[in-house]
């Protein structure tokens, strides 16, 4: 067994590949470029190496100073996680010439499944079924719209090394074919230095479905069930589960067996995910082989027991597989929720800056310990009061449940999404709320168009309808009523003027454009010592008890007998005298007031926000890589003013109306704050 090895990665999966090894007993070498100085990654390890400067093409994606990296640690062995060269023939080529180990399959594995193109090729000769399209690089976008036709439309247009949703595009017509292939060719090369293209025809209404398998040197393979993972936001996967709610055991055994057959077929040694698109009949095609952990493998682990990390090593070091088919087990129902930093109420954008907090909910299972069986787990690279940067994916932390069945684990993740307290960016916790609430996904009648077809028009606040909007209203009181029993204990008050608790409040739930509404609300039977009082509010009663101090975001406690975790914060919004609220994706700025303070409060002015129709604002924080306008140029809507580059994704601004282009103040190259002035308009 290897006594060092050295993980050839960041954020999230570098820890969870530390947390095994220390499990182990094997050290560990962390590499970090500018931007990951102070990760949580690096301060895990037992040693870590500079290897460059923050963009991964001049860091994580520089096999030579990975592998001398090793060369000065003496780490025998390399985990490469997954992203940037995890999926690399060169570099795993590379590792074995250097008589290191490479923790992943051999390199002419990668090189027959990990080119998609290749492995279409592989799997058509092997007879298994597969969609139709053109496994061949494609030359350019002209030639990409013939072949888009010839298949007919719609088409997917994706690069060959692609991943992640990077270099993805689904095309309707021959102009969202002509430009989709230069995008993706773009995000291809810069996201994985290769840039070939292939095209294939895009099955609607398809459930994606994969297989995660297992195989040794001593020419064992098996599989370990499936993971459902139809929950994608342009073709990134949200929610991912397992096992499907959808396939019968018929399906998951034929799937699960054509996966151990294509694995066998190229020698296959380490894990990998084999993945299928699954029609409404249950028929399945042949989509592609990662050859690499995949980022929702611990929704497998939960399953089934196993460490799939410690695996790997094992394998990598020469021993045999430690279980048969037999012996896989499928106990419970996990689920995963990818917690990424972006605003899902300004389509998504990406938003990175300091962790002003971070408060995972408690975790009761932990990443190497598969022991422990039904709880939450939480897999993160980050730290309270670290930076997200702007040069790599989006993700803050993977949110792991296990239940006794599938109706367990969402409430399981529904209660541990309340307790995920993130500030100082923004995150798309409501999303995963919404969803997860969402009829079709509870009954699991949904594919991998459920999110364009629920949310095609955006996320908005009206989009998470809480079931009982009054218990917000309700707990507002309670908070006060507590801030004002501790108020009124303060000594040296003024004789006369000192702070009453009283009964009888209303609570003003602020809305957009001054539209508040009025709540009359009674607060009474306040036990100090309990920390539980009785609300009326709109005809409803609500015992509420919570030992929550206050100032601290995460209140868990119960009303009516039924458990709940919220937040509660006072002063975040617009009006620093409310307090927000947020319980399962809702959430409410609330001022609670005397009934005099009330009627006052209705007789104030309402201040119209500034019209800003004038200006190109950036959305995000990020690169400006082009601006397309010059000033005095008349653009029409829709038209396309500039890019941004924030996360590995260019993002393309849109001309809004119709206008002239007046001043541009700012220029190409420059990082842009959220919210700074790019162009004006005249």
């Amino acid at each position: 067994m290897f006594t060092k090895i050295l993980i050839a990665n960041r954020g999230e999966i570098a820890c969870r590949v530390i947390a095994t090894a220390r499990k182990m007993g094997i050290k560990t070498v962390a590499v970090y470029s500018d931007a990951d100085k102070e990760a949580r990654h690096v301060k895990l390890a037992d040693e870590a190496v500079h290897i460059g400067a923050a963009p991964s093409r001049e860091s994580y994606l520089l096999a030579d100073k990975i592998i001398a990296a090793c060369k000065q640690t003496g780490a025998q062995a390399v985990h490469p996680g997954y992203g940037f060269l995890s999926e690399n023939e060169a570099f795993a080529k590379r590792c074995e010439d250097e008589g290191i180990a490479f923790i992943g399959p051999k390199a002419h594995s990668i090189a027959a499944m990990g080119d998609k193109i290749a492995s279409k090729k592989l799997a058509n000769e092997a007879k298994v079924n597969t969609i139709p399209g053109y496994n061949d690089a494609i030359a350019g976008p002209e030639q990409a719209v013939e072949i888009a036709k010839s298949i007919g439309y719609p088409v997917m247009i994706k690069a060959s090394a692609g991943g992640g949703g990077k270099g993805l595009r689904v095309a309707f017509n021959d102009k969202e074919a002509f430009e989709g292939f230069a995008s993706c060719q773009n995000e291809a090369r810069n996201s994985f230095g290769d840039d070939r293209i292939f095209i294939e025809k895009f099955v609607q209404e398809p459930r994606h479905i994969e297989i995660q398998v297992l195989g040794d040197s001593h020419g064992n393979v098996i599989y370990l069930n499936e993971r459902e993972c139809s929950i994608q936001r342009r073709h990134q996967k949200v929610i991912e589960e397992a096992p499907s709610p959808f396939i019968s055991d018929a399906t998951r055994k034929a799937m699960g067996e054509q996966a151990v057959q294509l694995a066998k077929a190229v020698k296959y040694q380490s894990a990998g995910t084999v993945e299928f698109v699954v029609g409404k009949d249950q028929d399945f095609y042949f989509l592609e082989m990662n050859t690499r952990l995949q980022v929702e493998h611990p929704v497998t682990e939960c399953i089934t027991g196993l460490d799939l990390v410690e695996l790997m090593i094992r394998v990598a070091a020469g021993e045999k597989l430690p279980l048969t088919q037999a012996d896989v087990k499928r106990d419970g129902w996990a689920i995963e929720c990818r917690i990424n930093a972006e605003d899902p109420f300004r389509n998504f954008l990406p938003s990175t800056g300091r962790l002003v907090r971070f408060q995972p909910p408690e975790e009761t299972m932990f990443q190497s310990d598969t022991s422990k069986k039904l709880g939450v787990r939480v897999d993160t690279g980050v730290y309270e009061g670290g930076e997200i940067p702007m040069y790599y994916d989006s993700m803050i932390a993977k949110l792991i449940v296990h239940g006794t069945d599938r109706n367990d684990a969402i409430a399981k993740m529904r209660a541990a999404l309340n307790g995920f307290v993130i500030r100082g960016i923004s995150s798309n916790i409501p999303f995963q709320a919404a969803l997860l609430a969402h009829p079709k996904f509870v009954t699991g009648d949904f594919n991998t168009g459920f999110i364009a077809e629920n949310y095609g028009k955006g996320f908005h606040a009206e989009d998470v309808p809480h079931s009982d909007p009054l218990f917000l209203v309700a707990l507002a009181a309670f908070m006060n009523r507590r801030y004002r029993a501790r108020a009124s204990g303060i000594s040296g008050q003024l004789a006369g003027h000192e702070v009453k608790v009283g009964e009888q409040f209303v609570v003003v739930t602020l809305g957009a454009e001054g539209q508040n509404q009025h709540h009359e609300v009674t607060v009474s039977d306040f036990e100090d010592k309990s920390g539980s009082s009785a609300i009326s509010v709109g005809g409803n009663s609500y015992q509420i008890s919570s030992a929550a101090t206050l100032g601290q975001i995460r209140v868990q406690g119960a009303c009516n007998g039924q458990g709940f975790t919220a937040q509660v914060e006072r002063g975040v919004g617009k009006n620093p005298l409310a307090l927000r609220i947020a319980h399962n994706g809702t959430q409410i700025d609330a001022l609670v007031l005397s009934p005099l303070g009330a009627k006052l409060h209705k007789l104030m002015p309402f201040k119209a926000p500034p019209d800003l129709s004038k200006f190109l604002l950036s959305p995000m924080p990020g690169l400006l890589v082009d601006v397309a306008v010059q000033p005095g140029q008349k653009v029409q809507a829709g038209e396309k003013l500039a890019v941004i580059e924030a996360m590995k994704m260019e993002n393309i601004l849109f001309a809004a109306q119709d206008g002239v282009v007046g001043k541009i103040t700012a220029g190409k190259g420059e990082s842009l704050a959220v919210d700074q002035v790019i162009l004006e308009f005249q």
